[in-house]
């Protein structure tokens, strides 16, 4: 009987975990959630909400948590995708990026607003998570190049906060702008890419 316990209640929390997603927006950010809001879209009674988190705030750094790590799986498939079938790293990478944007705006914009956000909590959270989205993106750049880490973490840091811009562009456009902004997004990838190899290149023929 525990056992069933254990799992309704981690159900209940996964969907108030949903339902806080389910009412962000454009218009709509964390800070105007309101506990009963998301207790009725869960289906629970609010005073049954603490029984899975503290407060407001202590389901709105699982929600960051939860976002950072659907987007690092989603970038691990990818990766395997890519490692299995071929392809353009950089052009895989990016396609995933927009699609997590497009399946899952309110997750991304959750960490978008939260990372210079007023609570000093969230910002550190959401800096994990970016840390550790560049930390996995650097050990893969390290694997596959002739880069030290120290050079494979400052690229990955520079194509993590350019395709972190391009996302926050991405979700107030459509169509053509978007397929505009994949294609400049790409070009610039490359040039960072290529600059990078170039300067590992030039460094080993020095040394």
């Amino acid at each position: 009987m525990s056992g069933v316990r254990a799992q309704q209640k981690q159900k209940t929390r996964q969907a108030l975990i949903q339902a806080a997603f389910n009412q962000l927006s454009a218009d709509h950010s964390f800070s105007n959630l309101s506990l009963r809001e998301v207790a009725r879209e869960a289906g629970i009674a609010p005073t049954s909400f603490y029984r899975h988190f503290k407060d407001m705030d202590e389901l709105g750094l699982t929600m960051v948590d939860e976002a950072g790590l659907t987007l690092r799986q989603l970038m691990r498939q990818a990766r395997r995708r890519i490692a299995n079938d071929g392809g353009s790293v950089i052009n895989t990478s990016v396609v995933t990026f927009m699609e997590f944007i497009d399946n899952s705006s309110n997750q991304f914009r959750l960490l978008l607003r939260e990372r210079s956000g007023t609570s000093k909590a969230f910002r550190a959270a959401v800096a994990r998570e970016v840390k550790h989205f560049i930390l996995e993106l650097a050990h893969y750049l390290e694997s596959e190049t002739k880069c030290n880490a120290m050079h494979a973490y400052i690229q990955a840091e520079s194509m993590v906060t350019l395709v972190f811009n391009a996302g926050a562009e991405a979700l107030d456009i459509e169509g053509l702008q978007r397929d505009e902004l994949i294609e400049r997004v790409i070009w610039q990838l490359r040039y960072i890419t290529r600059g990078a190899g170039h300067y590992v290149r030039e460094t080993t023929k020095e040394a």
